[in-house]
C-alpha cells in the first residue's frame, strides 16, 4: 500500500516504562510508523516529556506526507497534547489517534482506583490539584481549539483507566470543533490495535483525514 502518512508513535506505560504496544499494527493502513520516545516520571517532571515528544515528530516529518500523533495510555495523553498544541504551531499536526489514553488528573473515579498507585503524581512531582498550573497544564481538555481530527478508542471494562475520561474528551472536542471519532467497545486496557473492530474504526478515520492510498 501507498504510504499516505507519518504516524508519530508515542508508546505507553504510565509515565513510568516502556509498554510492549509499538504501533506496527497500524503500518498496513497506509502509515510510516516512527517511534517516540520520551524520559520517564523518575527522570523528568512534566512538561518534560511533552518537549521530548515535540522533538521526536520534528525528526519524523516528511516532505509530502502528513504527520499523525498517535499512541495508547501515557502516549496517548501525550499524543493528544503533541496534536492539539502543535509542534511548532497549534493545526500543524493532521490528526490524533489515542487508545486509552488517560487525560485528567483530576478525574474522581481515577483518583479512587489509583489512590495508592497514582501516576499523575510521578508525573507532576506532586498530587494533581485543581489550583495547581501543573495540573491545568497536563489537562488534555486545556488545549482545545485548534480544530484538529482526533480518534479515541477505550474499552468499556478498562480498570486502569477509566472509559468516561474519553466519553467526556469526545464531548469537550465536539463542543470545541474538533472533527472526533469515539469509539467505546468491549475489553479492558491495552487492547490489541489489530482487532477487527479497533483496525475498522482506525481506518475509517484514517479515509477521513488522509488521500486515499
Amino acid at each position: 500500500m501507498t504510504e499516505r502518512g507519518v504516524l508519530l508513535w508515542i508508546h505507553g506505560g504510565g509515565w513510568r516504562a516502556r509498554s510492549a504496544e509499538d504501533g506496527a499494527a497500524l503500518a498496513p493502513l497506509g502509515l510510516r510508523v516512527v517511534a517516540a520516545t520520551y524520559r520517564f516520571a523518575a527522570e523528568a517532571r512534566w512538561p518534560a516529556q511533552f518537549d521530548d515528544v515535540r522533538e521526536a515528530a520534528r525528526t519524523a516529518r516528511a516532505d509530502g506526507l502528513p504527520l499523525l500523533v498517535g499512541g495508547d495510555s501515557a502516549g496517548g495523553m501525550l499524543a493528544l497534547h503533541l496534536a492539539l498544541r502543535g509542534v511548532d504551531r497549534p493545526g500543524d499536526v493532521a490528526a490524533a489517534l489515542a487508545y486509552w489514553p488517560p487525560v485528567d488528573p483530576l478525574d474522581p473515579e481515577f483518583r479512587r482506583r489509583r489512590a495508592h498507585d497514582d501516576p499523575w503524581t510521578d508525573l507532576l512531582g506532586h498530587p494533581p490539584a485543581a489550583a495547581d498550573p501543573a495540573t491545568v497544564d497536563a489537562t488534555v481538555a486545556t488545549h482545545l481549539g485548534a480544530g484538529v481530527p482526533v480518534l479515541l478508542v477505550h474499552g468499556q471494562e478498562d480498570a486502569a483507566v477509566p472509559a468516561g475520561q474519553s466519553v467526556d474528551l469526545a464531548r469537550r472536542l465536539l463542543a470545541a470543533g474538533h472533527p472526533t471519532h469515539a469509539w467505546l467497545t468491549h475489553g479492558g486496557h491495552a487492547l490489541d490495535l489489530a482487532r477487527p473492530d479497533i483496525r475498522a474504526v482506525t481506518a475509517a478515520f484514517l479515509d477521513t483525514v488522509l488521500p486515499p492510498g
